[in-house]
């Protein structure tokens, strides 16, 4: 599923040679309140153009710089950003001193690299989610984020969603559910999953370098399914594991204030999809948290069945959420539920707003990289109980599987 270290360190020898690392004491840059950020954008696929949209929206961000091995990605990009600087290689985008952050919006495969990379050049980071692709990655991201002094921010914009805020002051923060000892998430129908390539892709463009896209994973020829649907591989991405239980997780241990598990479990399979993806169409994950209670996630491709949201059971009552709504249910027959709805808008603008905020304050964003590296790291356990057909077990303390 993974490359090993070595066979990284091979490839990040090449070419270019590694941005300097900058320490705190060698660099600190003091932003007037009202200054505006220069952006570079490293992956510039559908989400990472669209989360560019939510900076630019602010009016407090300006794209310099944008990066990806399909120049028709970079070309439109720079329609919302004529003036942008355009680069294949992300490390050549990290020499820019006009630079002061970036947003990931990488493949999973590429995260890591491109996260510290971007931080030993003394870029502030938004990184989208996962932070990972493998569970070993997060803490060399952590280190790099705090040796540094960067403001590194991970793509789960949950934490800064305003409902989601307010639900866990008035029924987490006030102990309202009681005793919760279960947590339900689950994401059914996520059409995303099942993209198919352009007929456009069916030969690879002359304007896109495959082989800087397969980076750190090991050769094979085009395939324009990979490239296209990269999130139904296991080589690029965790499959709806990561790609989506990592929100709820997030959430999970947002509201609980607990977020490291003791153990996981997974059992699922390609059960209908069968067209060449190595992820599960299917899957069913348990993760055990030492403060007594468990988390589950229950996914399917399968069409038949949409919906996704998150269901806190608590001896005094329970809540619902998702990204439109909350509703709490008192205990007891006859209770009436109370439903609060979110804003209508996407909170991946207040996700934004927060993380440039932290770039001038130099305070932690709400999603702090320790943050994000943890709750990637819970979606792991998931995926690697999946591969590898057993039940984890996990020290909340090393941080790290134990032997069977």
């Amino acid at each position: 599923m993974t490359q090993s270290t070595m066979a990284r360190r091979g490839f990040l020898g090449t070419g270019l040679k590694a941005a300097a690392v900058f320490t705190a004491a060698s660099y600190s840059r003091i932003y007037g309140a009202n200054e505006r950020i220069n952006m570079g954008l490293i992956g510039a696929g559908e989400r990472g153009r669209g989360v560019m949209g939510s900076f630019l929206q602010t009016g407090q961000a300006d794209l310099v710089a944008v990066c990806d091995v399909y120049a028709e990605m970079i070309d439109r990009a720079q329609k919302r950003a004529p003036q942008a600087k355009s680069f294949k290689d992300h490390r050549e985008l990290l020499q820019m001193k006009e630079v002061d952050a970036v947003l990931i919006g990488t493949p999973d495969h590429w995260h890591a690299t491109t996260a510290i990379d971007a931080l030993n050049a003394g870029k502030d980071v938004y990184v989208e989610k996962p932070l990972t692709l493998r569970i070993d990655e997060g803490p060399k991201i952590v280190k790099a984020a705090r040796v540094n002094n960067r403001v590194c921010q991970v793509g789960l914009q949950q934490r800064s969603g305003l409902h989601y805020i307010e639900a866990k002051q008035k029924y987490f923060d006030t102990e309202a559910l009681g005793k919760i000892t279960l947590v339900r998430t689950w994401w059914h129908g996520n059409t995303y999953h099942l993209r198919k390539a352009p007929p456009t892709l069916a030969t690879q463009p002359s304007n896109l370098d495959w082989a800087r896209f397969l980076g750190p994973v090991k050769w094979r020829e085009w395939d324009p399914q990979q490239f296209w649907n990269w999130r139904a591989y296991l080589d690029f991405g965790g499959g709806q594991v990561t790609d989506l239980f990592t929100h709820w997780i997030d959430v999970v241990h947002m509201m609980m204030g607990h977020e490291i598990p003791i153990s996981g479990v997974a059992a699922g399979g390609v059960y209908h999809y069968k067209d060449g993806r190595t992820a599960p169409d299917t899957i069913n994950v348990l993760l055990e948290y030492p403060q007594e209670f468990t988390a589950t996630f229950e996914a399917t491709l399968a069409p038949g069945i949409r919906g996704e949201g998150i269901e806190f059971c608590g001896t005094k009552g329970k809540l619902y959420i998702d990204r439109a709504r909350y509703e709490y249910l008192p205990a007891g027959r006859g209770a009436t539920p109370v439903e609060v709805l979110g804003p209508k808008y996407d909170m991946t603008l207040d996700h934004v707003k927060n993380f440039l905020e932290c770039v001038k304050t130099r305070e932690k964003p709400r999603c702090d990289v320790l943050i994000g590296h943890r709750s990637a790291q819970a979606s792991h356990l998931g995926n690697i109980s999946y591969v590898e057909k057993r039940r984890l077990r996990f020290d909340p303390v090393r941080e790290e599987i134990l032997p069977l």
